[in-house]
């Protein structure tokens, strides 16, 4: 790579050319809303209902507070989600989960060209911004409740950070470049405190991040001045994220790690799940198999089946490049990668399967953790794409031009092809819904038939739409979110609740087996592929 590949714009030029590029997303992050809204789409993965459960039943439960976070799923997400969720209609269509994901999708296009451009030309940079933009499956994504669009712009602004904190230490010594280290250092430790409180592979990445940055401070000599307070103040940050989270689930739930192994764990889900509790899907213990799945998932969810294979190859290409010229870029596109261990790890020992359309067992699960390698993608083929475009120019220098625009262009083309074959993570959204969605509505047109006042007996771990549909306030229900009042509950359902709803083999539907004095069926509700609904009312309790 040529060393007149990476220029280093000034600050304000920088500034405005983003601003640019984050308008421009803004406008496809609309474009995207409007299409999703009106087609219905966002509400079709079970966990952006689930999500936006969380966010609501943090004031809208019979003890809302802070416990009403659960243990599993990371908290940021959910507090960013609070304020639109609050609101019934909002939290009905599914538009409470939209303005983070969407803030979050331009700050990541925007901030995909900021890192590029800190090393490439400008038309390279826009390449690399134009590939992450375009994505089908993201843009759908950032109109959902869905968390992968707001770790993948904390991922990009991280590697933004570390980029120019490698740049800043590697100047010559100076009062300027004292307070850009330790501007650099302060807005790099926020982004990753948010990605340690967004997803867990978001702690990996601060691990990783927080390396490079004390190897920049010590190997600058900065640690002896300012930027050295800022350093140990990044450093306290990043320890006590983690360590905040575990001790949240020790008071609440009582096992610091509860988010590991408690009863709502990867590991627990998948032994209830699996056959006998086996796990034996495909890369089970076989990190080789893992990581053809989760790269032919990133694959898949980047491009066509056919070019799959020549765009690793490509992005791989880059990279090494960046790594060979030994520029700042160097760290952050490493950093870019995490997500591919992470989760070859996490298939391979971590419970959490990926399932694939076109390999065994054929499936669509899990399929979006392929999109987290999309900025690396971005990021080396546009590297790869200016060292071409360097080397023409000083060839025939009239072709570099037109390569980039070609490829520009075959990147839209790529696009639009995924948008009519149906991209990976809508197709994986459509296809796990078809069975609940019906039964989610079919019960929840039963649920609205019942008098507007009454506490409701039910578990809403699997089938939260149902309430959420009819509009029934999360403060109704007696779940198993409110631990104490759930236990006592399904001692004694008829007396602690006017309704009750039991779906096949939940904990409602063994109370009610064991306790069935004082309770009168009302309606069943049956759906194919999904589980029975009972409905029962309390001969006993009709006041409440």
């Amino acid at each position: 790579m040529k060393a007149n590949l990476i220029p280093a714009p000034g600050g304000a030029t920088l500034r405005q050319e983003c601003m640019l590029v984050g308008c421009a997303a803004a406008i496809l992050s609309m474009l995207a809303l409007g299409y999703c809204a009106r087609n219905g789409m966002l509400l079709l993965y079970g966990d952006a209902v689930a999500h936006l459960h969380i966010a609501r039943r943090l004031g809208d439960s019979l003890y809302p507070g802070f416990r009403q976070l659960g243990s599993v799923w990371l908290p940021l997400p959910h507090l960013l989600m609070f304020p639109f969720a609050q609101s019934m209609r909002l939290w009905q269509n599914g538009l409470a989960g939209a303005p983070p994901s969407m803030l979050a999708y331009v700050l990541g296009v925007a901030g995909m060209y900021r890192l590029a451009r800190l090393a490439l030309p400008v038309a390279s940079a826009g390449l690399a911004a134009l590939f992450f933009a375009l994505n089908p499956g993201l843009l759908y994504l950032q109109t959902t409740a869905m968390t992968e669009p707001i770790f993948l712009a904390e991922l990009i602004w991280a590697a933004v950070f570390v980029t120019e904190h490698t740049r800043a230490s590697a100047s010559s010594p100076s009062a300027g470049r004292e307070r850009v280290l330790a501007g650099t250092l302060l807005r790099a430790s926020l982004v990753l405190v948010a990605a340690v409180y967004t997803r867990y592979d978001g702690w990996v990445v601060a691990a990783a991040a927080w390396c490079v940055l004390a190897w920049n401070t010590f190997r600058s000599g900065s640690w002896r001045e300012r930027s050295g307070g800022a350093f140990l103040f990044c450093t306290a940050l990043l320890l006590a994220a983690p360590l905040c989270w575990m001790s949240y689930n020790a008071r609440q739930f009582g096992d610091p790690l509860d988010f590991l192994r408690g009863p709502y764990s990867a590991r627990a889900i998948d032994a209830r799940t699996s056959a006998h509790g086996a796990g034996h899907y495909p890369g089970w213990h076989n990190p080789p198999v893992a990581l053809l799945y989760y790269a032919k998932a990133a694959e898949l969810n980047a491009t066509t089946p056919w070019l799959a294979d020549l765009l690793l190859t490509a992005a791989v290409a880059g990279t090494v490049l960046v790594l060979r010229a030994r520029r700042a870029m160097g760290g952050a596109s490493l950093l870019l990668w995490i997500p591919l261990p992470f989760y070859v790890y996490s298939v391979a020992f971590g419970s959490v399967p990926i399932f694939l359309p076109r390999w065994y067992p054929h499936g669509w699960y899990n399929t979006r953790y392929g999109l987290e390698l999309l900025p690396a993608f971005a990021l080396g083929v546009a590297c790869l794409a200016a060292a071409a475009a360097a080397g023409l120019r000083e060839r025939r220098p009239r072709l570099a031009g037109p390569v980039l625009a070609v490829l520009a262009l075959a990147g839209v083309a790529n696009d639009a092809w995924l948008v009519r074959k149906r991209p990976l993570v809508l197709g994986e959204a459509m296809v796990n819904s078809q069975t609940r969605i019906p039964f989610e509505s079919g019960l929840a047109r039963a649920l609205e038939h019942l008098p507007p006042f009454g506490l409701i007996l039910m578990n809403t771990a699997d089938h939260v739409g149902a309430v959420q549909q009819a509009g029934i306030a999360l403060a109704r229900t007696v779940n198993d979110s409110d631990w104490t009042l759930w236990q006592h509950a399904l001692l004694d359902p008829a007396h602690s609740v006017r309704f009750a709803v039991a779906l096949d083999g939940d904990p409602v539907a063994a109370a009610l087996r064991d306790h069935p004095e004082g309770l009168t069926l009302l309606d069943v509700v049956c759906s194919t592929g999904q589980p029975c609904a009972r409905i029962y009312e309390s001969t006993v309790r009709r006041t409440y």
